[in-house]
């Protein structure tokens, strides 16, 4: 990672959220691969714990996605969205989650709070890392 994130990261227009995002992780949506923010792709920030399920706005659970996948995941959890997105025939990021999950987990233990989050950031964090295609980035 080329700079350091911080909670000052949460309060910048969604737009300068959305470059640092793609800076961070690429410019490919997560769940299907195709490249975004270019032509008819819009890139989009997506919420790797959804904000239903207590994921915090903050950058360390965004993640780039394009439009399509992004109102298709709905509330699914990454994992069973993997799942799906893989029975589609599209090759997710698996270790882009997998690292989002980890900097979020690191942010509310340095933050504190965010109480529905935690058992959510684990519970994936352990499906994830049990997955046979999941190589450490």
């Amino acid at each position: 990672m080329a700079r350091s994130e911080s909670s000052f990261d949460d309060h910048l227009p969604r737009r300068t959220r959305l470059e640092r995002i793609l800076e961070r992780d690429g410019a490919r949506c997560v769940w299907c691969g195709r490249e975004v923010g270019t032509g008819l792709v819009a890139a989009t920030t997506e919420h790797v714990v959804p904000r239903i399920k207590g994921g915090p706005s903050w950058i360390e659970n965004e993640v780039a996605a394009c439009r399509r996948c992004n109102g298709q995941r709905g509330h699914r959890t990454p994992a069973d969205w993997i799942t799906e997105c893989e029975g589609l025939g599209w090759e997710p990021d698996v270790a882009t989650i997998v690292a989002a999950l980890e900097r979020l987990e690191a942010a509310v233990e340095r933050r504190g709070g965010q109480r529905r989050s935690r058992p959510y950031v684990a519970s994936q964090l352990r499906r994830l890392r049990k997955r046979p295609t999941w190589r450490p980035g």
